[in-house]
């Protein structure tokens, strides 16, 4: 074999080898990118995590949407309770509702609800007129005493006069809330009521027709309040202090129409407004 043929088949080899690591190299190198990239990719999801719960987290805030709203839904819940697709505006009031009037701002705020104790060897309603009709609700004065004092006291105070329900959630849970001075999820009445009545952790454990206060976080309950439609999973971080007795139909009537987002969290299609708030001792008017 001459030896010119064996230098180039060593030159070859060579080079051969050269491109090799080359291309090992450049390989390592992508991988090395892609690492960095998903490393970026999910520290952008957990930043946006942390934006939406801080977004999330203002005045008496829902019960709240992380539903967590900050609140934690059943994972396993159903979709839209909407009898038309969410997000469509409703073409004709729904049935039983008249026109809205205009929802006010309030301005007054208190140190700490007045009044007394309800008493809790009698019942005490609460009525909620509507645009689009009654609904009652049952106080539980023995088990949430401060909360349903501080209702009955804002209630007397007109605070709920002229109120807007401005959200309604459609996915996930299924709340219309309602008690916002502001009439958009905003403020309270100048005092924080304690946590009572919390439930125990679990599948439903708000169900259908239970009347709950909405919070910013533990012993920050206020004005806002939610009435729940539909059995409906959340932490047990909302007071509990009464029930629908009246009017839940009213209530499916608006969640049926849908909000106006699309995303199941939104002002209802329906729009319904509190005129008057008052206590009473019997159910019916």
């Amino acid at each position: 074999m001459s030896s010119s043929n064996k230098r180039e088949r060593e030159l070859a080899r060579d080079k051969y080898e050269r491109q090799q690591q080359r291309r090992i190299e450049r390989e390592a190198q992508r991988k090395q990118r892609n690492r960095v990239l998903a490393v970026v990719a999910g520290l952008v999801v957990v930043l946006g995590a942390v934006a939406v719960v801080v977004l999330s987290s203002r005045g008496d805030s829902a019960p709240a949407a992380s539903p967590s709203i900050s609140a934690s839904a059943s994972a396993s819940a159903s979709s839209s309770a909407s009898a038309s697709p969410s997000g469509s505006a409703s073409t004709a009031p729904v049935k039983g509702c008249t026109t809205a009037p205009a929802a006010t701002t309030k301005t007054a705020t208190w140190p700490a609800p007045g009044g007394t104790s309800l008493p809790t060897d009698t019942p005490t309603f609460l009525s909620l007129t509507t645009n689009c009709g009654e609904i009652v609700l049952q106080m539980d004065p023995a088990a949430a005493p401060k909360t349903t004092q501080s209702m009955a006291f804002l209630a007397a105070q007109a605070f709920y006069t002229d109120s807007d329900c401005f959200r309604l959630t459609t996915k996930g849970i299924f709340v219309l809330q309602c008690g916002s001075p502001t009439n958009n999820g905003q403020g309270g009445p100048g005092y924080s009521i304690p946590d009572e009545n919390l439930p125990k952790d679990g599948a439903n454990n708000y169900p259908a027709g239970t009347v709950a206060m909405a919070n910013a976080g533990a012993g920050t309950g206020g004005s806002q309040f939610f009435i729940v439609y539909k059995d409906t999973t959340l932490g047990p971080s909302y007071t509990i202090w009464g029930k629908v007795v009246s009017g839940l139909d009213v209530v499916t009537r608006v969640a049926a129409a849908g909000e106006k987002t699309g995303a199941g969290d939104g002002a209802p299609n329906q729009k319904i407004v509190i005129t008057k708030a008052s206590t009473r001792a019997t159910q019916a008017g």
